[in-house]
């Protein structure tokens, strides 16, 4: 029991940020439950992005009823790939990710064949509720495909990488990039395999890995290293995520977005329960991070200022960044 105190008092110093602080002190203090819906609902954030001029993966088309499921073949169209996924889904779950069709059939990006009824009866599963949040009557979503950057062919494994930073307030305090592993089915979900790799505030540049909760420096699939690698657009990336506080009016969140081949920087969804994992992947504590920008928002409100989002990225770069951003 002593030795059980002893690794928490140093977790605590370190900054390490529990599921019972990260509830009590950011989850229930700075989201409103009934702004929830903002988040939990993929649809309702992407139009609420898309009128903020956030881009987002186009939406081809919503089914909501059994009746609707006839429309699948119209809302496909002639497109050779296309995003099925539940609109209050969690953790990748329920999400079927089309990349080409064959001979009548289409072919996921797993390279598994599935006729066009077999992705019909996935859509009434999750009418149903099968892979929503709480189980409740859920809505499907067909959307454009993501295509990775090339800058990911040699860290990443199929799927598609993701980039999720924390954001306290409007101040993105931690950022990890998610690469999808063979483990992961081609997921960029860390309980299912993929990789987190902590990300410097500061520049975009990765830093180490974790995988199945170990450390690690090089992809098990491809070898190759995944420290080093500089995520281009950084700064539109941190904006981004920044303005999600004054898209959703959440306080505490995480922002997952994505980096397409030809339509640069995209939001995915927002996450009102956002992971611990993250501080493996960085090697620090969220709490340090978390007190520094509460610290900062009572200095503002004292002398009656609200920054921007821009300003709000400025100080987190200066406070958090490992390494000092270049000028210019």
């Amino acid at each position: 029991m002593f030795g059980l105190w002893k690794t928490w008092k140093a977790l605590e110093a370190r900054g390490i940020m529990g599921i019972n602080r990260r509830n009590a002190d950011y989850v229930l203090k700075y989201n409103k439950r009934s702004l929830y819906p903002i988040v939990d609902d993929k649809i309702i954030t992407k139009e609420r992005a898309i009128a903020a001029g956030i881009h987002v993966p186009e939406l081809y088309g919503v089914i909501s009823t059994e009746k609707e499921i006839d429309n699948l073949g119209e809302i496909i169209g002639g497109r050779t790939d296309f995003v099925v996924k539940p609109a209050q889904g969690a953790g990748g779950d329920g999400i079927i990710v089309i990349a080409d069709r064959f001979e009548g059939r289409y072919r996921t990006v797993s390279g598994k064949i599935i006729s066009h009824e077999e992705i019909e009866h996935h859509i009434s599963s999750i009418l149903t509720g099968l892979y929503s949040l709480g189980g409740h009557r859920d809505r499907a979503l067909i959307e454009y495909r993501v295509t990775p950057d090339q800058i990911f062919k040699s860290i990443s494994y199929e799927g598609v990488p993701d980039i999720r930073i924390i954001v306290l307030m409007g101040y993105p305090v931690m950022a990890m990039l998610r690469l999808p592993t063979r483990q992961s089915g081609g997921k960029a979900n860390l309980h299912q395999g993929a990789i987190g790799v902590g990300v410097d505030l500061a520049t975009g540049l990765t830093l180490r890995g974790t995988w199945l909760n170990n450390i690690i420096t090089k992809h098990p699939d491809t070898t190759n290293a995944v420290d080093g690698v500089q995520l281009p657009y950084w700064d539109g990336f941190m904006k981004l995520a920044a303005g999600c506080y004054e898209l959703c009016g959440l306080g505490y969140i995480g922002v997952d977005m994505v980096l397409d081949q030809e339509k640069g920087p995209l939001i995915l969804e927002l996450n009102a329960r956002p992971g611990l994992n993250i501080q493996i992947a960085n090697d620090c504590g969220l709490t340090l991070r978390t007190h520094a920008v509460e610290a900062r928002l009572e200095e503002l409100q004292a002398r009656g200022i609200i920054e921007t989002a821009q300003e709000r990225v400025e100080f987190v770069q200066e406070m958090f960044g490992h390494i000092p951003a270049v000028e210019g």
